[in-house]
């Protein structure tokens, strides 16, 4: 039994694919674009970030990529980064769990990096990291087949992920509550 507290329906699973920002193919041109805390979700932009020298504030993986196993050097280079905190959480497809936000809230509150390891899937990790952060953070994310998502955290962000949020399954006072608790 997991602790989910949202669930993706199939009538947004084609808006989730509209980035939440521009798409970059160069890590370095997105590195120059974004601003501190960056918050990493998924294996293959943590590894191109990490590959451009920059390891993310928070960095959340699964070791895998468009539903298949990520690369084994990609994986390695990631788990041989330096982070501050490791930590694991269980966190199914298409669903946002009370252990990711928990962890999520955790290692955005603490200075230093975080890797956050998902048993399951990251695939909704961006949507919790936008309403976690503040405002000024960049969330990156992969947009497949195209590349590296920048979101700009700022209101406007935050309003329409709130709005996204609103439109789950599950029991969003809930959500919500757990995300005041560290607003």
């Amino acid at each position: 039994m997991t602790d989910a507290v949202l669930e993706l329906p199939a009538s947004l699973r084609a808006e989730m694919k509209d980035p939440l920002g521009p798409v970059f193919t160069d890590a370095t041109a997105l590195l120059a674009a974004a601003s501190e805390p960056i918050i990493s979700v998924g294996d293959v932009v943590t590894y191109h970030l990490i590959e451009a020298g920059h390891t993310p504030t928070v960095a959340l993986v699964d070791e895998r990529t468009e539903r298949d196993s990520v690369d084994e050097a990609i994986a390695r280079r990631v788990a041989n980064e330096p982070f501050d905190r490791e930590t694991t959480v269980t966190n199914p497809a298409a669903t946002v769990t009370e252990a990711l936000i928990r962890a999520l809230s955790a290692a955005t509150a603490e200075s230093g990096s975080t890797l956050i390891e998902v048993d399951g899937e990251e695939d909704l990790a961006a949507l919790p990291a936008v309403m976690l952060a503040p405002v000024g953070a960049s969330i990156v994310y992969g947009q497949p087949g195209e590349g590296m998502v920048l979101g700009a955290v700022d209101e406007d962000l935050k309003a329409d992920v709130r709005e996204t949020l609103s439109q789950m399954e599950g029991d969003t006072g809930r959500f919500w509550d757990l995300i005041a608790a560290v607003e």
